[in-house]
């Protein structure tokens, strides 16, 4: 075995024995101060608890909109945060922004992955009590509830678009649909995706990296496919396609104001565009440099902003 690989697997066996640690956290919730900042916060007590990281800017005193941001997989809530520069952005837009942490570093998103979906954890009940424990917290404006994620996050922000009517619009990053989808409530969709990624393919099939025992564990359908799954459910126009290298932007505009849309990077890997690098996903899967095309959560935000409940 080379250097390189028995590297990774000492990173992934210390991060096993982070997320145990992180389930040990007692009970209750630390609520960002009304100043503003961080916060870290736990839902359930003992054995069971579950953690999230929270920003909220200074002087938020109004009903803010939420934004819940879901790490990839071997990522965590902080690892998103400051990767994808989220706390800036609150500032900028003036809303609270939520990091919840996977079980193992993994989200149940369907058939995949890591050990939350081995354990058939409950993760769509855990971000729904992510929402309301911060809404309880702070003045949350229910009507701009957001999602958004990476990777496995990117399932998991599907699996909550397919499966709940929490949020007023969804962004997944490089993911696809891993669950049943056949009763979603209309939603307002934005996809990006690279068109050589990897972990999960732009054309479908099983992804290189995510599988056990060489058994994919994701192996979905397309993302042009995932795409047209919420034009049908969103009962949308035909899509308006503009390109300008290296990007590709689909808008599809649907009753109710809602849009689903899609931008595609041509020759980006598993990545989320505009991001900081991360040491340990250069090791777990090389060769993913964010594309600088664009900054996918200044996108984002700017989707969101456009659509509420």
């Amino acid at each position: 075995m080379t250097t390189g690989r028995l590297r990774v697997r000492g990173l992934l066996a210390g991060i096993g024995v982070a997320a145990l640690c992180l389930a040990a956290v007692p009970g209750g919730v630390v609520a960002a101060p009304v100043v503003g900042g961080h916060a870290t916060g736990t839902i359930g007590s003992g054995a069971s608890a579950r953690t999230f990281e929270l920003y909220r800017p200074a002087g938020l005193s109004r009903p803010a909109p939420l934004v819940v941001v879901l790490h990839g997989g071997y990522g965590s809530g902080k690892q998103a945060e400051r990767s994808y520069h989220w706390d800036a952005q609150a500032d900028r837009g003036r809303f609270v922004a939520v990091f919840p942490n996977g079980v193992g570093r993994s989200w149940n998103a369907g058939t995949c992955c890591g050990p939350a979906q081995q354990r058939t954890v409950d993760d769509v009940g855990f971000i729904r009590a992510v929402v309301d424990k911060v809404a309880a917290q702070m003045p949350i404006d229910r009507s701009r509830v957001y999602i958004t994620g990476m990777s496995n996050g990117a399932m998991m922000a599907y699996r909550l678009a397919c499966q709940t009517d929490l949020f007023a619009a969804a962004a997944p990053v490089a993911g696809t649909i891993l669950t049943d989808c056949s009763r979603a409530h209309p939603i307002s969709v934005l996809h990006i995706h690279g068109t050589n990624d990897q972990s999960v393919p732009y054309g479908g099939g099983p992804g290189r990296y995510y599988s056990v025992n060489g058994n994919a564990r994701v192996d979905g359908p397309s993302v042009p496919e995932v795409n047209a799954t919420f034009r049908r459910i969103d009962s949308c126009a035909p899509p308006v396609v503009r390109r300008t290298d290296p990007v590709t932007t689909s808008v599809a505009r649907c009753p109710g104001s809602r849009t689903v849309e899609l931008i595609t990077v041509a020759g980006a890997g598993h990545q989320w565009p505009g991001s900081s690098r991360s040491p340990l996903m250069d090791l777990v899967r090389p060769g993913n440099e964010p594309s600088t095309a664009f900054d996918a959560t200044s996108v984002i935000w700017d989707f969101f902003t456009a659509h509420h409940r």
